[in-house]
């Protein structure tokens, strides 16, 4: 199969086998590719074969009902000899000022719930009080920056000897990356991944049973915090239709009670 990659590699393979791989990896045919771009069958397969050269505009509605994520659509455009369509902005840049702002009060509107955003590679670009608070304990040398939000919960010095269901929780987030490598084919994630997943499992991972059963119903975190058992579990959300490599990479993370007690703790947690 041909690995989708980007820039000077992309514009040496040419377009066509890149959009194959694409279509491959969605699971798509030729003709149905075709019947949502409103196209042929064989249209599709000049294309795939070199034979023909897709317009900047066939290209992008290939991408988009491919459901290629913003960067690798720059790296097709490229590929098809055309220039990228989508900037990738420094999120510190005057022209993000918005989002950044934006973020700052979606997250700080959450408290007393943690709350934070990550990229592409998990990296903690912002997060509230609630998380901070969480990471109690982590040692200095992980909370360097950048954070990365996968070590710090899974290393065996960071979060994971708190969390009682780390088996499962670790299941979770490691499903969670496989899903985004096949979404982004990124080498980087791939390396990060291969590190977090060769990290011990702590003996304290074996899960405790509670006094009486709870019914949860998402998978949660469970995790010990100051002699307290808190329970959370996860929402993410991202940008619709985004523009920009940097805005389309980044996803809002919240973590909301999962029971009772933890709902009733939180309320005095930043008191």
């Amino acid at each position: 199969m041909t690995t989708v990659t980007s820039g000077t590699a992309s514009r040496t393979e040419g377009v066509g086998p890149l959009l194959r791989a694409w279509r491959q990896q969605r699971r798509v045919s030729q003709l149905e590719l075709a019947l949502r771009a409103d196209s042929s069958a064989r249209h599709i397969s000049f294309i795939e074969t070199g034979r023909s050269r897709p317009s900047e505009e066939m290209v992008l509605r290939l991408a988009e009902h491919l459901e290629v994520p913003v960067r690798e659509r720059n790296a097709l455009l490229l590929a098809a000899g055309y220039a990228p369509r989508y900037p990738e902005t420094p999120l510190d840049d005057p022209a993000l000022e918005v989002v950044r702002a934006g973020i700052e009060r979606l997250i700080g509107g959450f408290e007393p719930y943690p709350a934070l955003v990550v990229d592409a590679m998990y990296d903690v670009v912002a997060a509230n009080r609630g998380v901070l608070a969480l990471f109690d304990g982590v040692p200095e040398a992980l909370l360097t920056p950048p954070l990365n939000a996968v070590r710090l919960t899974l290393h065996p010095r960071g979060l994971a000897p708190r969390i009682r269901n780390l088996r499962e929780w670790r299941g979770h987030l490691l499903e969670q990356m496989r899903r985004n490598i096949a979404l982004r084919r990124s080498e980087r994630l791939r390396a990060l991944y291969d590190e977090v997943a060769a990290y011990p499992v702590p003996d304290t991972a074996c899960p405790k049973e509670p006094a009486e059963p709870v019914a949860y119903f998402a998978l949660p975190m469970v995790i010990e915090h100051r002699g307290r058992t808190l329970s959370f579990v996860s929402s993410i959300s991202t940008f619709n239709t985004p523009m920009d490599v940097t805005v389309a990479e980044l996803a809002v993370e919240t973590l909301l009670p999962a029971d009772p007690a933890t709902a009733e703790y939180l309320q005095t947690w930043l008191s």
